[in-house]
């Protein structure tokens, strides 16, 4: 069988994308290193279950376990999906967009095609919004589930009234484009469970004769002849189509890039790749999102059901001197290691029985990580967190091609703080959660802040160091094969996202990114998706 497109990642760009190819009538195969399950009820529990993120653990079979370099002497496993629906199958299902002012920086850094109003008709087509979907600038009727857990919890209450005592405003739509404040998470999540894109996009598709779905797919390359893109290389052969999409996420998309011979020559060629195009922008200066955690003793017990979803609400505000609301802070309402459980084990104690039998796969992923950090979470296991994010951050990483094997996994070098407008803006946000936990609103609840001595809160030096010690991220990775206009020498593609220098080929999902938004990126990746068929 021919193909008019083949789709390298079933993520959450590449199920958008390759649902709406079809709904167009392109025949599409649809490729993913991971499992197949074809219906939402052949997902594993561990992945429907939105109260709990087991399969995002370093070393579980439904991801990428990555080694990253956050700063130089940090390293952090970084977890991605390896699944039909990618990372959207087993992340925290904060189901948030970029804000108006993220995509209008885009259009003004000449990707007008990308401005706040060109992608709000791929926002609302996108999504099913149970709260705000009869309102202007929403929708009602996509794949996607939009909702807001409204509910009343202490550390919520408790979190609501501390903002408001501190003189944030209220927040209660974060997807329509307001003033930042606090409020509720739109999730994408139904009685339940984590609605990942295979489940809205792709399960209604399946019949389709125009649609093939392969799981258990690995490509190593992109196979190019006379300038074009005619298929990928896979272990058991070449697959062939008209067009090439990379959609593998923007560490997997990048780094085929490079294993096809697309991106700085001299590195390119230090790794023993022959040269096919010299595009230095692939795998350089990529954004995302350093964050950390301030834990605190709860002085009583909080309620944590089983269908508890980790995150609820959260505060965006402009640092200092800011002109976007670059800082955020998110209560979380279970410690980790009730958010981390597996409960498909059925028990705890069979939870751990899977955990040992996976520990060498979960040992292989913490390589480097640091001891002190995980023995830190050990002794404050049933702490709760205030998670504190920069969301607009000035230090750029870069990802390098070690070897041309792709079981290889290339260098990420996220060089985090390396600007100190961002280790400033971080110590401020830092500050801000102590000052929260201060409020009479958290009184009742809070027995001491952990982990953080008042001196240390206090002294910018001391201060900056506890953050390098526990600096962690987001894993909301942009960037590293970024859109630009022509005479933009970093610009790896164009904003019909068609990589330039090959004919037939383009990348779509986070990497085309000119910068991480400002909000979790979850649903602008499915945007990405949608537009991106858009401009075909």
């Amino acid at each position: 069988m021919s193909w008019d497109v083949v789709v390298v990642g079933a993520g959450s760009s590449g199920c958008a994308l390759a649902a709406r190819l079809v709904d167009a009538g392109r025949r599409v195969l649809l490729l993913e290193a991971g499992a197949d399950h074809p219906t939402a009820a052949d997902f594993p529990a561990s992945l429907r279950d939105a109260a709990t993120l087991g399969a995002a653990t370093p070393g579980h079979p439904a991801n990428w376990t990555y080694t990253a370099q956050l700063a130089e002497d940090v390293s952090y496993p970084v977890v991605r999906g390896r699944v039909l629906g990618g990372s959207s199958a087993l992340n925290g299902t904060y189901f948030v967009r970029g804000t108006p002012a993220d995509f209008d920086g885009w259009a003004a850094a000449g990707n007008d095609l990308w401005s706040a109003a060109a992608v709000l008709p791929a926002f609302c087509r996108s999504e099913a919004d149970a709260d705000f979907g009869d309102r202007p600038g929403h929708g009602a009727d996509g794949p996607m589930p939009v909702r807001r857990q409204h509910l009343s919890h202490p550390v919520t209450d408790a979190f609501a009234a501390a903002c408001d005592e501190l003189g944030f405003p209220a927040e209660p739509d974060k997807n329509a484009g307001g003033p930042a404040g606090h409020g509720p998470v739109p999730v994408n999540v139904v009685d339940g469970v984590r609605v990942n894109t295979a489940m809205a996009y792709l399960a209604p598709r399946r019949s389709s004769d125009l649609l093939t779905v392969r799981g258990g797919t690995r490509v190593t390359r992109v196979v190019v002849e006379g300038g074009r893109a005619v298929g990928v290389q896979t272990p058991a052969g070449v697959l062939r189509a008209d067009e090439v999409v990379l959609a593998a996420g923007a560490v997997a998309s990048p780094h085929l890039l490079l294993l096809s011979g697309i991106g700085p020559a001299d590195q390119l060629r230090a790794a023993g790749v022959p040269v096919l195009v010299d595009a230095p922008g692939v795998g350089a200066q990529f954004s995302d999102h350093p964050d950390l955690y301030v834990t605190w003793q709860p002085s009583q017990r909080t309620p944590m059901p089983r269908d508890l979803l980790p995150l609820a609400t959260a505060l965006n505000t402009p640092a200092e001197g800011s002109a976007v609301a670059d800082l955020e802070v998110m209560p979380w309402l279970k410690p980790f290691r009730k958010v981390l459980l597996d409960r498909s084990q059925g028990s705890a104690l069979a939870g751990l029985g899977e955990a040992v039998r996976r520990s060498a796969g979960t040992l292989r992923a913490l390589r480097g990580a640091s001891l002190h950090r995980l023995l830190d979470q050990a002794r404050r296991r049933d702490d709760l967190y205030l998670a504190v994010a920069l969301q607009q951050e000035d230090s750029r990483g870069r990802l390098t091609l070690t070897s041309p094997d792709p079981l290889v996994q290339p260098r990420i070098e996220h060089r985090y703080l390396t600007e100190e407008a961002d280790r400033r803006r971080l110590r401020e946000g830092v500050r801000l959660a102590a000052e929260l936990l201060r409020t009479a609103a958290f009184a009742p609840l809070v027995a001491e802040r952990t982990g953080l001595p008042d001196e240390v809160l206090r002294d910018d030096r001391e201060l900056d160091r506890w953050t390098r010690r526990h600096l962690a991220t987001a894993i909301h990775l942009a960037g590293s094969a970024r859109m630009g206009p022509d005479g933009d020498p970093g610009a790896v593609v164009d904003q019909h996202l068609r990589v330039r220098g090959v004919e037939g080929l383009r990348v779509v999902d986070t990497s085309v990114m000119p910068q991480v938004t400002s909000r979790g990126p979850a649903a602008t990746a499915v945007m990405i998706g949608e537009r991106a068929a858009e401009l075909w």
